[in-house]
Formats: structure tokens, C-alpha cells, sequence
């Protein structure tokens, strides 16, 4: 859920884009100062466990890397996030325990407040980065906003942590309106079967969510209830294929194992929802007068999203973690009313089986299969994940054409100890993130060089959430390889990060790539990366530099004769993520 507030442009100097933020920053606390005396009132609680914040980036790698370190559970796959976290070294007081008595005989009434998150990004020159929630690709400064607190009851769970983003949201050089009528055309094929505005509204936003915000029920393993909390599905670190926290979270029932469930055989965790997703409804240029015959407008309905994930870690196999995730979306209005069109990730996977006319009424189908190989003795792990955007006609298509529609990641974590048992390592990480189609297209689509996009749909209008696709974050299209090297101690970080970004390459190779002196738009950044704990306080922040080759493939002029090495912009990015955790007072 979330709610938009409009700004009119600025017509003064003396309205300053920080005075405006300062004035929402006050009214945000306000109101989560009213929310929190209302819960703080009636919280109940006996005893509780946090949840992983799967929002938090730095909470998932410090959960990976005490794993290898043999210091956390390792029969948890960290496949699926949100989870329960219990006995990891760096977990020593995230909240503050709080105890009333309203009545001499009633039971102790306890919460815990939740740490205070606070994002501040700045992109100087286009947008930049992504899997930070509920931040939006965005021009300028940006600042994020979130706290709350949890508890439960027995059985009965809680947790209230809403989300507050603003942003400056600065106009930005996005896709030309000097590009011919067919260039922009194919262009708007990737556009009209998605949901990927480049530019959120034409002024100053402030949004409003009710982010990682849940009401469940436990027992055991076990956990069922409802959410707006972010979704993690998949081994990947900076992405994840099918969910990750690329965007807002989105409401939905959630039935889920909290920990590993333990068998006989193995462990086993997993989770199924249902779940309403919404359009954006922006228009995707910042050129709506140039582009708008090109542009097929959005249907007026949300979303009803069921998707499945589940994993095994055979008992005679530690370490050792593979699954299958699965997800079917279509607009509410064309849904049946079978239990297969209310629980459709049940169906067959082959075509023939399921229905050929399953497409024709608008369903989108994704699936995914991933490992995980985690060996604790050399401190190291290797993961991939497999996905599949259209499912095969049948078995027979499927092992002929297993590539068709498929994107994949790959990636790799390593500690070398440095520290003689002192908890110092050199952190060595790595990931591979591949969206683009393979060269079977030129095959299956004879004339047009390609088809639809990872996370697209010529009907479902995309897997995404309010303009934000819910797993790839790093473009349409567009593959990334990532490589980390840091020196850590505990919350302690310095290192450099490397990334090399292919934009759109589905786009290029469709409508460019043949012409004379095209070539791909290829970012290059280099990272540094600083994190540090002073008691209450943790600070993870990054800074970046992005240098753009061939930015926009030319920016559309075709007057040039040589786009190559002209279009060179450079462009930094800073990201300061703080934690405060409110702890207990010693009386």
C-alpha cells in the first residue's frame, strides 16, 4: 500500500528542495510517533524473535557470512527471506525490551522497538542502483525513512514498520526524441509489455508505505498470516531472479516456514502467497508529447499474484541447498474462479497440459531452480539460479530449446582469515546477473531479432510492483557482473567494488545492432565502500564512480557518423545506509 503526494514545481529560488525535506521529515516522525503510542498500548508479548530484514542488504551479507564462519545455523539456505534469526554473534541487541503493568494481576505487556533505518542516496547525473527497497531510480537526493516495533502473543505475531521515501526525483538526458519512428516503436514494445517508467512524476515526491509491516501466526516451523513485507526468493546477493527487494513490499497472504523444517530426510523451507500487485500508471519517457502514439495505456485493474517457492538440503549432503520457485500472475478481472485460477502455481508446466489459452487470458508464468553449496571448513560458497520467463510448449520443446526465455545469476563468497581467530578475513565475492536472450531468437522470432523481455508480458504488463520490477533491478534487458573485495571484522568494512553493466542489450540487438557505427551503451563503476559500528550506531555507505560508454546508444542523433566513444558521461552515485538500535537501559 502507499499513497503519492504531489508537489507543484518550484516557482521560487527560496523554496529549497532540503527545506521541503526537512518539513516532511517532521511530519513523518509525527505520525510515527502517534502510530507508535497506539501500538505501544496494546502490544502484548511474552516472548518474540526478530525477522531478518530482508530490506537491508548489509543484515543479509552479515547472515551469509556467519555462516561461513560457522558461527549461525547452517541448515538454513537463506533461500527464502524473511526469517527468524537466532544466536548469530552480531545480533546481540537489535530492539529495547519494555515492560508495563496496567493491572496488579495481569500478565507483563512488552514490545521491542525495531532499529531506526535511514537511507540518504544521491545520483548526480542519471539514476543509479538498486535491490534498496522501497528507493526508486532516481535524479538527485533521496532520503529514506524507517522504524517500528514487534512483539507477539503466544502464537500471535506483530510487527509495525512503515516506510517513508523522499525524493527530488530531478529530470535526467532518458531515451530520445531524435530516434526515427521504428527505433522508438521497438523501443515501446519493451515499454508497453512492462512497467519501467524512467522518471517517477514530473516533480518533488514523497511516499508513504506500510513496508515491513506483518500479522502472523506461528507454530512450530510454521508461519501463516498477512504482509507488506519484502520478499527474498534465490542465493543471489545484489539479485535475485524472481523476488528480491528490488521496490516497494506488496500486500499478500503468506504461508511459510520461519526456520528449517527438519525430517528425516532433510531440511525443507519454504512459502506460498498470494498476493496484489499494482501498475505504476506513469508514462514511461520523460517525452510523453513526442511518444505518446507509441504508448498502449494501462488497464485499470491490479494484479492477483500466486507464487511458490521451496527448498531441500538432503540430510547426508551439509551444506549442500537446491529448490524451485514458481509464479503466476494475471489482472483480477480475467481470473476464473477453478481452484487452479485462484491457486494457478499448481497447474502443469508443459503448455499442451495446462491449456494453450492460458496466454490468451493473460497469465504470466515464471520459474526458477537455484542451489547452494556452502563449505565451512575453506569459508566459502558458490550459488546459481536458473529461470525461465515463458514456459515450454512441452517436455520435448523444453529439452530441444532449454535457453529459450531464460535469464540466470552465478556467484560466489570467500573469507580469507587473516586474523589468526581474530574474526578478520578478506572478503572475496562476485555475481553474474543474465537477462539478455540468447541467440536461439534469431531462430524463433524470424525477422524481429527477438521477443519479450525478462519480467515482461504482452498482456500482465510486467513483474513488477508500482514501476519497479519485484526481482532483476538493474534494467530491462540488461546484464551486470559485480566483484567485491573487502576487509571485514564483524559490522567493520573497507573495500572496492567493481561493476560492469550491459544496458538493454535485448533493445540494442533488436533495432541497432546492425546499424553502421552502433554500439552497445556499456556502464563501468568503481566502488568504495565503507562500514563501521560505534556502539548504537552502524553505518554502511558506498561511493561510487559511473563512467557511461555510448550513454542512451547515441542519444538518438543520427546526424553523427561515429557514435563510438562520443557519448563518454561520468557520474557518481553515494549511498549512506544507517542503523541506530534503540537498546535496553541498564537501571
Amino acid at each position: 500500500m502507499s499513497f503519492w503526494i504531489k508537489r507543484k514545481p518550484y516557482t521560487s529560488k527560496k523554496q529549497l528542495p532540503l527545506v521541503r525535506m526537512s518539513l516532511r521529515f517532521c511530519k513523518f516522525f509525527t505520525i510515527m510517533l502517534v502510530f507508535s503510542g497506539f501500538f505501544l498500548s496494546v502490544g502484548i508479548q511474552s516472548g518474540y524473535c526478530q525477522d531478518l530484514q530482508t530490506n537491508s542488504l548489509i543484515f543479509q551479507e552479515l547472515t551469509r557470512r556467519a555462516q561461513l564462519q560457522g558461527d549461525f545455523d547452517s541448515d538454513y539456505s537463506l533461500f527464502i527471506r524473511n526469517f527468524e534469526f537466532r544466536g548469530i554473534p552480531y545480533w546481540d541487541s537489535l530492539g529495547a525490551e519494555r515492560n508495563l503493568r496496567f493491572l496488579e494481576n495481569s500478565d507483563s505487556i512488552a514490545f521491542k522497538y525495531l532499529p531506526v533505518f535511514s537511507i540518504t542516496q544521491f545520483n548526480s547525473k542519471r539514476p543509479w542502483g538498486w535491490a534498496d527497497g522501497a528507493i526508486a531510480p532516481n535524479v538527485g537526493l533521496q532520503q529514506y525513512l524507517s522504524s517500528g516495533i514487534f512483539g507477539n502473543f503466544k502464537f500471535i505475531h506483530y510487527q509495525f514498520q512503515p516506510e517513508i521515501v523522499i525524493a527530488q526525483n530531478k529530470a535526467y538526458f532518458g531515451f530520445s526524441e531524435n530516434w526515427d519512428d521504428e527505433v522508438t516503436r521497438l523501443r515501446f514494445n519493451d515499454f508497453n509489455y512492462g512497467d519501467f517508467p524512467e522518471r517517477f512524476g514530473a516533480s518533488p515526491t514523497t511516499r508513504f508505505f506500510l513496508g515491513q509491516t506483518k500479522l502472523t501466526a506461528k507454530f512450530g516451523a510454521f508461519e501463516s498470516g498477512f504482509s507488506t513485507q519484502n520478499i527474498w526468493w534465490g542465493p543471489g546477493q545484489w539479485n535475485s531472479l524472481i523476488f528480491s527487494n528490488n521496490g516497494p513490499g506488496f500486500f499478500h497472504f503468506t504461508f511459510n516456514t520461519s526456520k528449517p523444517a527438519k525430517t528425516a530426510i532433510g531440511n525443507f523451507e519454504g512459502q506460498f502467497i498470494i498476493g496484489r500487485l499494482e501498475n505504476s500508471k506513469i508514462f514511461p519517457t520523460q517525452f510523453q508529447s513526442e511518444h505518446d502514439k507509441f504508448f498502449r495505456p494501462f488497464v485499470d485493474n491490479w494484479r492477483y499474484l500466486n507464487g511458490l517457492s521451496i527448498s531441500y538440503n538432503p540430510k547426508w549432503l551439509k551444506g549442500f541447498f537446491f529448490g524451485l520457485n514458481r509464479t503466476v500472475q494475471q489482472y483480477n478481472d480475467s481470473r476464473g474462479n477453478r481452484f487452479l485460477d485462484f491457486f494457478p502455481v499448481f497447474e502443469p508446466f508443459q503448455k499442451t497440459r495446462a491449456g494453450l489459452d492460458r496466454d490468451e487470458e493473460g497469465k504470466d508464468q515464471q520459474v526458477s531452480v537455484f542451489f547452494r553449496l556452502v563449505n565451512q571448513q575453506f569459508k566459502a560458497e558458490i550459488y546459481g539460479e536458473f529461470g525461465r520467463r515463458d514456459h515450454a510448449l512441452n517436455w520435448r520443446e523444453f529439452i530441444l530449446n532449454p535457453e529459450h526465455a531464460r535469464a540466470y545469476i552465478l556467484g560466489f563468497n570467500k573469507l580469507i582469515d587473516v586474523g589468526k581467530g581474530s574474526g578478520e578475513f578478506i572478503q572475496l565475492r562476485g555475481e553474474i546477473t543474465h537477462q539478455q536472450e540468447s541467440v536461439n531468437r534469431y531462430i524463433r522470432y524470424p525477422g524481429l531479432a527477438g521477443g519479450l523481455i525478462w519480467h515482461s508480458h504482452t498482456r500482465a504488463r510486467g513483474f513488477v510492483h508500482r514501476g519497479q520490477p519485484l526481482g532483476v533491478g538493474i534494467g530491462a534487458g540488461s546484464n551486470i557482473q559485480t566483484f567485491e573485495i573487502s576487509y571485514v571484522k564483524g559490522f567493520d568494512k573497507v573495500g572496492i567494488l567493481l561493476e560492469r553493466l550491459e544496458n538493454q542489450q535485448d533493445f540494442y540487438y533488436r533495432s541497432l545492432a546492425y546499424e553502421q557505427n552502433s554500439t552497445p551503451w556499456i556502464d563501468l563503476s568503481v566502488g568504495l565502500i565503507f562500514s563501521k559500528k560505534w556502539n548504537n550506531l552502524i553505518l554502511n555507505s558506498r561511493l561510487q564512480a559511473v563512467q557511461a560508454h555510448n550513454l542512451q546508444w547515441g542519444f538518438g542523433d543520427t546526424e553523427r557518423g561515429d557514435f563510438e566513444g562520443i557519448n563518454t558521461v561520468f557520474s557518481s552515485h553515494f549511498q549512506a545506509n544507517i542503523i541506530y538500535l534503540i537498546r535496553k537501559r541498564n537501571n
